[in-house]
């Protein structure tokens, strides 16, 4: 009994220091003076985001003692948890310790949850507010690996989110560009060197927000997907986003009950979408009938705005929605429109959702503005992405479509649709007849047929089985239910 005892007593000190390491791993310096200042800017500390991210009580954290009593947790709370009920791994730089800067700690725990994401084929979120590689850093980590391998490794295996919560600068802010989906906060900003590091290697003299905050990073660059107000509505962005992907790639489908599963008429249609073609209409509305209530999810709303990206739930099954938008230049694909598109295609194809494609183009967008901007480059990227796609396509021909506007929204025969449909009032050509009997100098007898020709494109199209039928627009949800239907023993 005395050997117990002594035993018992030699353990306290042994666990009053871990208690003490433990504690000092996760306080926050100046707490009061954070809260502050993270109040106003509308920000709350790395783990209470982490808090936020996953399930309540489910979060385990690993590394809390990396960085030793200089720097709690090494400035990233990191670990395990689960979201809506299924594992997951995050890392949240910690701006309260060195600025949220990169130690080889911090090195070491980055990688060590991609590792694990890998391992294990989890999603994985990363959450940004940090300065990079830390200056001070007094070892020189050598030939060690680091996350971004990892990153580059994890694309396509499981699903990965970044979200830019404060100023993200250098490698952290490498993050973004390696994962699925980047959301980034009003008052947040990235870049690749901060202010300080362009004003002393360029002479240009900008603000962070200048350099890298919301306009430029989602509506110029494209390089962050949406912008929300606050920390808050990021986070709860990332657990949705995620909600329609499977654990990793070649998992089972998601699945959401609800009591908007079945079948419906969209009698909305007939007053929105007009069988003129020159009468704009906008795309969202249709889109938000046709997917299951309340599920359209769009990704990467203002940049290429021409064409919209969405995921949504029809008929409880995930999926996801590319589609033209006649509100914004008739719905032609620019290169931005382009680059959108290939880059979602890939990203989101490599879990095999299906994809509903919805045309309404006059084609590709013609120009020198549109050449210099490497239009058949990213025109030509989009189409072969659409191409290679594994998972299940359903096509369908709203209003209009021209040229590689076409074979770019996989309407083109042989291009592996699981269905393919059109309305009755599609008109389809090389080119539309105005514009291109002008420029082929055609007679006005050789242009009326030219015009007869394309407007009667859908019947001939179906004559020819070029399409698997021809819809009454209030039947489009319906059709696109069918057309699902047939999945449940697809192989991919």
């Amino acid at each position: 009994m005395s050997r117990r005892s002594d035993s018992k007593k030699d353990w306290e000190p042994i666990l009053a220091e871990l208690r003490e390491r433990r504690d000092a791993a996760t306080a926050i310096e100046g707490a009061e003076r954070i809260e502050r200042l993270m109040t106003q800017r509308g920000k709350v500390d790395a783990r209470r985001r982490i808090e936020l991210l996953f399930d309540p009580g489910t979060f385990v954290e690993i590394g809390a003692l990396a960085g030793g009593r200089d720097a709690p947790a090494d400035a990233l709370v990191a670990g395990m948890g689960r979201i809506h009920g299924r594992p997951a791994l995050a890392g949240a730089e910690d701006f309260t310790v060195l600025g949220g800067s990169i130690g080889s700690a911090a090195m070491a725990k980055r990688y060590r949850i991609c590792e694990l994401a890998e391992q294990e084929r989890v999603p994985l979120v990363f959450m940004l507010d940090g300065a990079g590689h830390r200056l001070t850093e007094r070892e020189h980590p050598g030939r060690t690996p680091n996350d971004l391998l990892k990153l580059a490794d994890l694309g396509g295996q499981v699903p990965m989110v970044c979200l830019v919560l404060g100023a993200s600068a250098g490698h952290g802010a490498l993050t973004a560009p390696l994962s699925d989906f980047t959301i980034i906060t009003e008052s947040a900003a990235m870049f690749t060197a901060g202010p300080p590091l362009v004003k002393a290697g360029t002479g240009e003299d900008v603000t962070k927000e200048e350099l890298g905050g919301p306009q430029v990073c989602a509506h110029q660059a494209g390089v962050a997907h949406n912008v929300v107000a606050s920390d808050e509505e990021a986070i709860a962005q990332a657990r949705r986003y995620l909600e329609y992907f499977p654990a990793h790639a070649g998992a089972s489908q998601r699945r959401r009950e609800s009591s908007d599963v079945g079948p419906r008429l969209l009698e909305d249609m007939l007053s929105h979408v007009s069988p003129n073609a020159r009468r704009v209409y906008e795309m969202r509305p249709v889109l938000e009938w046709l997917v299951d209530e309340g599920t359209l999810f769009e990704v990467q709303p203002t940049y290429g705005a021409s064409l919209i990206t969405a995921l949504g739930f029809v008929g409880g099954r995930a999926v996801a929605i590319v589609a033209n938008d006649p509100s914004v230049r008739s719905g032609s694909v620019d290169s931005a429109a382009g680059i959108k598109a290939a880059d979602f295609i890939e990203k989101v194809g490599a879990f095999e959702l299906p994809f509903v494609f919805l045309a309404d183009n006059p084609g590709v967008m013609a120009g020198t503005a549109a050449e210099r901007a490497g239009i058949l480059k990213w025109a030509g990227k989009m189409y072969k992405a659409q191409r290679r796609l594994r998972s299940p396509k359903i096509h369908v021909t709203l209003r209009k479509a021209f040229g590689f506007g076409t074979s770019i929204m996989a309407q083109n025969p042989f291009d592996k649709q699981t269905l393919c449909y059109a309305f009755p009032t599609v008109t389809l050509g090389a080119m539309p007849a105005e514009s291109g009997s002008t420029a082929a100098k055609l007679s006005d007898e050789e242009r009326a047929r030219v015009v007869e020709e394309q407007t009667s494109g859908a019947w001939k199209m179906a004559a020819r089985m070029g399409y698997d039928d021809i819809l009454d627009p209030r039947e489009l949800r319906n059709a696109i239910l069918n057309g699902l239907s047939i999945l449940d023993n697809r192989s991919v």
